[in-house]
């Protein structure tokens, strides 16, 4: 195992190098001009068409639209990467007494397999965002996530539905790529104009049956109605604009950014464009604000953490005044898709069955290896690779997945018992993979829905203020503001796990690293 104090030194370089690479960018992506975009609004009809617009779909009146925060986080999934989100999202409730659940755009290098399933039976999506981390990937790089989080985590292949491509770099053939592969979704390209501005590219969700509106200035062969892929939809990142508007764009962790052309990053400056850009969205047409994250940026709970709790409070002060706005819901990008397919006014989501939340109805006390921590506890198989060891309820493979091979035979080596992997017919908390059966095959036991009539937006559905934990801003081994999502305490993981992290951030420094290297 790599000592701690090795660990310290690297993550402040991952996280330079990791915001110098992704998810920037310093001005507008788009114009009208060069998207050239022209949609047949007569022939283009919900739900499954949609032009590229800033008025609400579904001829809506602003008024009656909700506003949708959308949060994302994306890169491998580990326990500290969980813990972060949770510390911004656990202690909230969207108005119908719902937890608001995420996207989570998963590489599969240093992603621990079991808290992907547990993630993805917890209610949250799960998305492709390549095996290796790989921008204008190849398609391996996209199949391979595909067949690995299925094989290993339990993840039906019909929920994969998007995907967003490392660094946000993707081509015309990556769209073309993923229409293909029968991916519903992609979000990848950033809408880069204020929502204030004449010609702002902040559109809502669109097809591309009359091509791409946005990135037009940045992916070659975009846009002038190109790509044709009837049906497949962009979900445009929506960028904040600090006091220089279309000339202070921020869009992936703002918080790690400077703000107003200054050389120190201000969590009072990025919370004040956070909200007017959200007040810009909200008073306007609507349209969805992004929080999209990397959540190792924020995390505390990886060894030499970095980030101080002025930071997290910002980010949670934030969440918590755009709570106590009317009609606001934090969503993932499936839901908000969802919602833009079926448009209907804040007055009828009560009945609108995406945002609802449902727990499966499996029995506290059966053991199964499920994704719901109590029923598979000791159940999980240790896969101890020398580079990256993880855990998985579906068997560990003879060998770790890469693109060229994705799905390796199990071992049944040093005490393994080869396991069933996820039929197409039984839902993923149902499915046993060490008896091979299902505990449930009718809609009538599947799931217990928890949500209630929706009331107004209220402090009683408004998260709690973090403590800061220390006077100095700095981050307190003692905070402990949230259940950790595994609801064990960082230090109570399964053996190996610890070790599994080292690997991990040392393996994303030196991958970042390269990456950084060819600037």
């Amino acid at each position: 195992m790599l000592p701690t104090t090795l660990l310290a030194a690297f993550l402040p370089l991952l996280g330079y190098v990791l915001a110098q690479e992704e998810g920037q960018i310093s001005g507008p992506t788009s114009s009208a001009s060069a998207a050239g975009y022209s949609c047949d609004a007569t022939k283009c009809k919900l739900p499954n068409c949609n032009c590229a617009s800033t008025d609400p779909p579904g001829g809506l009146s602003p008024s009656d639209v909700p506003m949708f925060v959308v949060f994302t986080a994306d890169d491998a999934i580990q326990t500290y990467t969980l813990d972060a989100v949770n510390q911004f999202l656990a202690h909230r409730k969207n108005p119908n007494g719902c937890q608001p659940k995420i996207t989570y755009y998963t590489s599969l290098n240093y992603t621990n397999y079991t808290l992907v399933t547990d993630w993805y039976v917890a209610g949250n999506e799960i998305a492709d965002h390549t095996m290796t981390h790989v921008g204008t990937p190849p398609e391996d790089e996209v199949t391979g996530n595909l067949i690995a989080l299925n094989q290993l985590a339990g993840i039906p292949l019909s929920s994969i539905i998007g995907f967003r491509a490392p660094y946000l770099n993707y081509s015309v053939d990556t769209l073309k790529m993923l229409a293909k592969l029968g991916f519903t979704y992609d979000s990848s390209s950033s809408a880069s104009v204020p929502v204030t501005d004449d010609g702002t590219d902040a559109f809502w969700p669109y097809t591309l049956d009359y091509g791409m509106a946005n990135d037009c200035l940045v992916v070659d062969g975009l846009c002038k109605g190109q790509p044709v892929l009837p049906g497949f939809w962009e979900i445009p990142m929506y960028a904040m604009f600090d006091e220089r508007g279309a000339d202070g764009p921020h869009l992936m962790d703002p918080w790690l950014d400077t703000a107003n052309g200054q050389s120190t990053v201000n969590d009072s400056a990025t919370l004040e464009y956070m909200k007017s850009t959200f007040t810009a969205h909200y008073k306007g047409k609507r349209q969805p604000f992004g929080l999209y994250t990397h959540p190792i940026h924020v995390s505390t709970t990886v060894p030499g953490a970095t980030v101080s709790n002025s930071t997290i409070n910002m980010i949670n002060e934030f969440l918590d005044w755009a709570q106590e706005q009317q009609d606001v819901w934090i969503v993932n990008s499936e839901q908000l898709l969802e919602w833009v397919r079926n448009p209907v006014p804040v007055s009828q989501l009560d009945s609108f069955a995406p945002l609802k939340c449902s727990t499966p109805a499996v029995d506290s006390s059966t053991k199964i290896c499920n994704g719901i921590p109590q029923n598979e506890e000791g159940l999980l198989d240790h896969c101890a690779f020398s580079d990256f060891p993880f855990y998985t309820c579906y068997g560990c493979p003879e060998e770790p997945p890469t693109p060229s091979n994705p799905s390796p035979p199990q071992t049944t080596e040093s005490g393994h018992v080869a396991r069933f992997r996820l039929p197409a017919n039984c839902s993923t908390p149902f499915w046993d993979p060490i008896k091979g059966t299902c505990i449930c095959n009718s809609s009538s036991c599947a799931f217990t829905d928890q949500s209630r009539p929706i009331g107004p937006n209220g402090a009683n559905l408004t998260g709690d203020q973090v403590s800061s934990g220390s006077q100095d801003g700095e981050p307190s081994q003692s905070a402990n503001p949230y259940v950790p999502f595994n609801a064990a305490a960082p230090g109570a993981l399964p053996a190996g796990a610890w070790s599994a992290m080292a690997v991990g951030v040392v393996g994303a420094v030196l991958g970042a690293m390269g990456a950084f290297s060819r600037l």
